[in-house]
């Protein structure tokens, strides 16, 4: 059956110095980000008004950036002015207090506009657009279950470190789990580990948190960092390597990490049960320490 698109919506959000609605911001169609992908982003959460970890989604931004030859259009100050504008401007657009709301603050920085060459062409004003929206939430019941996932090859480019607007691979990736009903995509190169489709991946083998490698094959997400420091202050031993596809298959637990997933355990994969095909002990632990980092935030 054809849908009906929703309508844009309303919220407020920011396009080059103003702020203005998502219903009523406009790119120019030469815009590098529209005709080539060309551009970079980052989504920091944002918890009761607090931005979650922004130092280490700027220090991100940057590496993005200068992958991607663009200057950073604003210094760190003036992102942060930005992006609690935004949070603040999201809770009076749904009418809650700052302090009752849970937002992800989306930005994006294009090359710019300009007559469609492939060529990186010097001296370009940058596009820059972000918005704040509510962060979805897994409810407790969906935690207490887990989540299904799939798997499939990994074949995207070999630059997945920088966090790119050039999506079609994650797209592609995310639709394969999708079709089949399930949360993500457990992704594979050359029958190792790399990532999901909009996750990292983290095996328990034995008590010990395994992950891959920080690489050009892996976009380092925030939470690499976050669950090391959790994993230290749980005792809890922790390695980055490569992971064959056989001790994927068979981990005692497997866990996704991401801005909107924060800590959640895979019980599933590919219709078989993950460990005793319930969120294990591991998983349980570094949920409640991600919890704590919030709330210091």
């Amino acid at each position: 059956m054809n849908q009906t698109p929703a309508p844009l919506p309303d919220l407020p959000c920011y396009l080059n110095g103003e702020l203005t609605r998502v219903d009523r911001a406009r790119v120019s169609v030469l815009d590098r980000g529209f005709i080539f992908g060309d551009g970079v982003y980052e989504v920091v959460p944002a918890y009761a008004g607090r931005p979650f970890r922004f130092d280490e989604h700027m220090a991100r931004l940057d590496r993005s950036l200068g992958e991607m030859r663009i200057a950073n259009p604003m210094p760190r100050g003036q992102w942060r002015e930005l992006v609690d504008t935004l949070v603040q401007a999201y809770a009076r657009h749904v009418g809650q207090p700052v302090e009752a709301t849970a937002q992800m603050v989306y930005m994006q920085v294009t090359r710019g506009v300009a007559m469609r060459d492939h060529v990186m062409l010097p001296g370009l004003q940058p596009t820059v657009f972000a918005m704040s929206n509510r962060l979805p939430i897994y409810s407790e019941q969906d935690r207490a279950r887990g989540v299904a996932c799939v798997t499939a090859e990994d074949f995207r480019w070999k630059k997945a470190h920088i966090k790119s607007t050039s999506l079609a691979g994650a797209v592609m990736a995310r639709q394969v789990s999708a079709d089949q009903g399930a949360v993500e995509t457990v992704m594979f190169r050359d029958g190792m580990l790399s990532e999901a489709a909009a996750s990292n991946v983290w095996v328990v083998q034995g008590g010990k948190v395994l992950g891959s490698p920080k690489d050009n094959l892996v976009l380092e997400g925030i939470r690499y960092g976050l669950l090391e420091q959790l994993c230290r202050e749980a005792g809890l031993p922790f390695e980055l390597r490569r992971v064959a596809r056989d001790e994927v298959l068979a981990a005692d637990e497997l866990l996704l990490t991401s801005a909107t997933k924060e800590v959640l355990a895979v019980t599933s994969l590919d219709g078989k049960p993950v460990g005793n095909g319930r969120p294990g002990p591991i998983y349980e632990r570094l949920y409640a320490g991600y919890q704590k980092a919030k709330q210091a935030s």
